[in-house]
């Protein structure tokens, strides 16, 4: 089908066609039809397959028709990457909006815009705080609809497509799963299933110098010194690029470190110069140096890099961006790379088929993931075809690999929402927002979800019965009317059990800076950090101290990981560097900032809920909170209002006598501009900012 047939404003074709797309794909033409004609659907496609352009024209035509359209997805990096592609239509007056940050607020600016793409968290926000332009949305995109099967972030999604389903177009967009037939069943959605690429996928296994694809064609790979060395030789080789999904983030490490010499052979001098210049940005792109941000600065400069949830957002889009455009060749990745972000190679190995879970030890990694990961494999632009390669040690794990992931099906997709973590929160909201007054409007609602669609009924009531008794206990609700403390712990989007142990806090008043950090990492909403076998001395030494401030649970295992975890957010926010926190407690700069943001969040909860329980706390725990958010002792945050101004050049600014607004008001701008890290350009802004305070 040529774009042209497309029954849509002829702008929007014009767009297309600027964009070299003529010709629909075969999913496309199977699925544009429904979509258009504002019929729901879930379109269930591999990777590459076309499916988002799909929701874009459903969504174009939805809003140039007068309507509004949201388009969720799990992950911030996607969201940004969705807003690039949709933002070309802003010249034919479609307005495109980003919103993934501060989940207490209603963001009423956002009723201006035409398309607003969000996270599930940040959309289940907005629903809690009763936005009221929400009533115009006409349709509801769900990128990544089979994470409904995600234990963390499922059940949010499948409650807002509960609420949306009735009265928007939904468009769900997944990968190849079983039973996507059931959902597309449950949204009451036409159901287009498709397992056509762009470009095709040869799946194959690797053992002792040959790959055998599924296809019956084998391909002999020159032999080297192991499995990796060999498939990423050989892919260089034919000037192709190659991602190595392991299963933790020190394999990954390893691996890039193992393959920069490699890596390197294959480089010429413009190469080495253009890669030159991608390692300095890494290296710019830190606030502070660390030797994680060398590490990984020295592999690109040798055309070879690592991704996972350790690096920090700049490390990672550096290392995406130039994985895109062919300057790195090779990237060693943990799975989470697989969820949504395009980012194609020619050939995927596959080096792991188990990981370490705390609760079970090994286990097989599903086949769903596998295949998503697979799925990277063939840029349509330069391969004719793609290849992801399993490796086997012997010719039993060969047979095995064929039988239990080549040859099978994906798993089916089950609700998550059935925990009590995730009916506490999701029936909380329920009420608060207004959205149901009586068990009879909760038990419909909850029986037009995802898991009332897979579950019998008799447990249904059961589990919300439970729910309700914790909520009521904890005067959260009366009689199916939220208390102002549980509209409070809605709109803060917090589990209703993290708000219980916060007011337990508050009400034990104690105002140590410590306390006040072990009662957030005491929450279920932060993850805390493991400890290690030299980490329980000094943990225990800090426990010990603290006695009687904190909250101690029988678990005393667990509470020594939440003090580990406050330790780190205390040493954050006396200025340690991030180098000695991320060597003190092995994580990478990424997990320091995710660990930090979370604090903040909680700390401020803390303050919001401070104002029903002790309010006497609330300036403590306003200085707390922003001594996180910038990561500085007390004597800097004067400095750190200034835009520009971090803990670094904050702490710099100090020592060179410059302590207050005041202070910067009297400053010379030659003065300020010779002192280190600050220069002429930052000194001319700051100069701006003091002036007009």
């Amino acid at each position: 089908m040529k774009v042209d047939e497309l029954k849509i404003d002829d702008r929007v074709i014009r767009i297309l066609k600027g964009q070299g797309i003529e010709e629909l794909y075969p999913p496309q033409e199977a699925s544009i039809g429904y979509a258009l004609n504002g019929e729901k659907l879930v379109l269930s496609v591999p990777t590459a397959g076309g499916k988002s352009l799909v929701a874009y024209l459903a969504m174009l035509k939805s809003v140039l028709n007068g309507g509004k359209a949201m388009y969720i997805v799990p992950l911030r990096a996607l969201a940004s990457e969705k807003f690039e592609d949709l933002k070309i239509f802003e010249s034919i007056g479609v307005k495109v909006a980003l919103s993934y940050g501060d989940l207490d607020s209603p963001e009423p600016e956002l009723e201006s815009f035409d398309i607003i793409i969000v996270t599930s968290e940040k959309a289940d926000s907005l629903l809690r705080h009763r936005s009221h332009w929400l009533k115009k949305i006409t349709i509801v995109v769900a990128d990544e609809i089979h994470l409904i099967n995600d234990p963390g972030r499922g059940p949010t999604l499948e409650t807002i497509l509960s609420r949306f389903k009735e009265n928007a177009q939904i468009i769900g967009l997944s990968a190849t799963i079983k039973n996507s037939e059931e959902l597309a069943e449950w949204l009451d959605a036409r159901h287009v299933k498709s397992d056509w690429r762009p470009v095709p996928l040869k799946e194959g296994v690797y053992l002792d110098g040959a790959i055998s694809f599924i296809d019956n064609t084998t391909k002999k790979i020159k032999k080297e010194k192991d499995e990796i060395v060999s498939l990423v030789s050989d892919t260089l080789e034919n000037d192709g690029q190659v991602l190595i999904f392991t299963n933790t983030r020190r394999s990954a490490e390893g691996l890039a470190e193992k393959l920069s010499g490699l890596c390197k052979n294959f480089m010429d001098e413009n190469e080495e110069s253009v890669l030159k210049k991608i390692s300095e940005k890494i290296i710019n792109s830190q606030s502070e140096p660390t030797s994680a941000g060398s590490k990984i600065a020295l592999c690109v400069k040798n055309g070879v890099a690592y991704h996972h949830a350790g690096l920090s957002n700049a490390q990672r889009k550096i290392v995406e961006k130039n994985f895109r455009n062919r300057g790195i060749k090779c990237v060693a990745a943990t799975p989470t790379l697989a969820a949504g972000i395009n980012l194609p190679a020619r050939r995927v190995i596959i080096k792991n088929l188990y990981r370490f879970d705390p609760n079970f030890g090994r286990i097989p990694i599903p086949i769903l993931e596998i295949k998503q990961m697979e799925g990277r494999a063939g840029r349509p632009q330069y391969d004719k075809e793609g290849e992801a390669i399993l490796i086997a040690k012997n010719e039993n794990e060969k047979n095995r690999i064929y039988e239990d992931y080549l040859l099978n099906e994906t798993e089916s997709i089950y609700s998550k929402l059935g925990s009590e973590t995730a009916l506490r929160t999701h029936i909380l909201s329920s009420i608060a927002a207004g959205f149901v007054s009586s068990e009879k409007e909760l038990k419909n609602f909850i029986g037009n979800t995802f898991y009332a669609y897979q579950t019998e009924t008799w447990r249904l009531d059961e589990i919300i019965e439970k729910v309700v008794g914790f909520l009521e206990e904890n005067n959260m609700v009366k009689g199916f009317n939220a208390t102002k403390y549980g509209k409070k712990v809605s709109d803060l989007y917090i589990d209703p059990l993290s708000a219980v142990k916060i007011k337990k806090a508050l009400e034990k008043n104690s105002s140590s800076d410590f306390s006040l950090l072990h009662s957030a990492c005491a929450t279920p909403d932060m993850h805390i950090l493991y400890l290690r076998k030299n980490d329980y001395e000094w943990v225990e030494e800090k426990a010990k101290k603290h006695k009687e401030d904190l909250l101690i649970e029988d678990d005393y295992e667990y509470f020594l990981s939440e003090v580990k975890t406050a330790c780190l957010l205390e040493d954050w926010i006396n200025e340690s560097s991030e180098e000695y926190i991320t060597k003190k407690y092995s994580v990478g700069p990424g997990d320091v900032y995710a660990k930090t943001e979370t604090g903040e969040w909680l700390l401020y909860s803390m303050r919001e809920l401070a104002g029903l329980f002790n309010r006497g706390i609330m300036r403590t725990l306003n200085r707390l909170m922003r001594r996180m958010k910038y990561g500085v002792k007390e004597e800097l945050l004067e400095l750190t209002i200034l835009k520009g101004i971090g803990r670094v050049r904050g702490r710099i600014l100090f020592k060179n006598g410059f302590r207050t607004i005041e202070s910067l008001k009297k400053a010379d701008v030659e003065k300020l501009s010779r002192i280190k890290k600050i220069g002429k350009g930052l000194a001319d802004d700051i100069k701006k900012q003091v002036d007009k305070w």
